[in-house]
């Protein structure tokens, strides 16, 4: 061997083994606060050596992906909402991912139908009802909301608030749009007050006496009763499970999606399957008080005591299409005005 060709492999060599690996990473851009995510991530990896940079965004994130093009360093986006995760998939920023691993963690119901999106947990969008002023067995369904005698005593957040404007797209899917606005506007017309604030403060309404339901999602229970401050707010209200007449409960998803562009796909997908591992979703869902959605994981045993449901069949891509529909409903009607 010539001796430059000899002393340029030894010298290749030398600098190979001086050079410090590469760092296994996964880069999140999530809706959900770190400190939601962390048991999660700090579990991921332990379990892979796999680090998870997490970057928070209040907003923008469609927006954000856009402007990064394909030199974005996101992998994987997490979300609440199925309308935020189509608004996602339909910009064109995600890909679809296939695994076996997936299919068995979550059921069809809860991912697209192509994999560009997988559902995490749910969340039951609920009626949170008076103890003192409301009796047992006085609302069983959704349709209820809507009946004089509830006339200045309902609260709610913003109709156009994506929570709302699901269940608003759920009711479409059951009673169609002439049912829907006429539900619309008897609840419109049974408030106490403009809508207003976020779910825990219409919570804090039903406290202080200035209407007797509300509509909130699940979670926001375990949360209260998580605040010393908010405590109250909780114990002076029961959770109401109503149903669509011929339906079940109203249910939302938290979900992840794969982005266009993922610098670090292998390590995106394994963080995906874990999420959705009976083992991580034990962690989220006592975590979040949220609904896991791997076959055989319980909730958290507050949850579990708030009672039984049956979730609305729909598929959620239905009543994302049903969406802008449900939208222009909310404001043909003046909801919040």
């Amino acid at each position: 061997m010539p001796k430059t060709l000899k002393s340029f492999l030894l010298a290749a060599a030398a600098v190979a083994v001086a050079a410090p690996a590469m760092a296994q990473e996964v880069n999140l851009y999530s809706y959900r606060q770190p400190e939601l995510l962390e048991p999660l991530t700090d579990a991921f990896t332990k379990q892979t050596g796999i680090d998870v940079n997490v970057a928070f965004l209040k907003s923008g994130l469609v927006e954000r992906l856009n402007a990064e093009g394909d030199r974005t360093p996101a992998d994987l986006v997490l979300t609440v909402d199925i309308s935020r995760l189509s608004a996602i998939v339909d910009a064109g920023l995600t890909q679809p991912v296939e695994s076996e691993t997936l299919n068995a963690n979550v059921p069809d119901i809860y991912h697209d139908p192509d994999g560009r999106w997988w559902g995490l947990t749910t969340r039951a969008r609920v009626v949170y009802a008076s103890k003192a002023r409301v009796a047992e067995g006085a609302l069983t369904n959704y349709e209820d909301l809507a009946d004089p005698k509830w006339k200045g005593r309902v609260c709610t957040r913003s109709g156009t608030h994506p929570y709302n404007v699901a269940l608003v797209a759920a009711m479409l899917h059951h009673k169609g749009e002439d049912g829907t606005r006429d539900w619309l506007q008897g609840v419109k017309a049974n408030l106490a007050r403009k809508p207003q604030g976020n779910d825990r403060a219409q919570i804090k309404a039903i406290w202080a006496g200035q209407c007797d339901v509300s509509l909130g999602n699940t979670y926001y229970m375990g949360k209260m009763l998580a605040d010393p401050e908010q405590q109250a707010w909780a114990d002076s209200v029961r959770l109401i499970f109503p149903e669509f007449e011929g339906g079940g409960t109203h249910v939302n998803i938290s979900g992840v999606a794969m982005t266009k562009h993922a610098p670090n796909r292998e390590n995106a997908l394994a963080l995906m399957e874990f999420l959705t591992s009976p083992k991580a979703q034990k962690i989220y869902a006592e975590a979040n008080y949220e609904y896991p959605i791997a076959p055989g994981t319980k909730p958290a045993e507050l949850v579990r005591g708030w009672g039984e449901f049956t979730a609305d069949p729909v598929n959620l891509m239905d009543l994302a299409a049903l969406r802008p529909a449900a939208l222009r409903l909310i404001e043909e009607v003046d909801f919040d005005g």
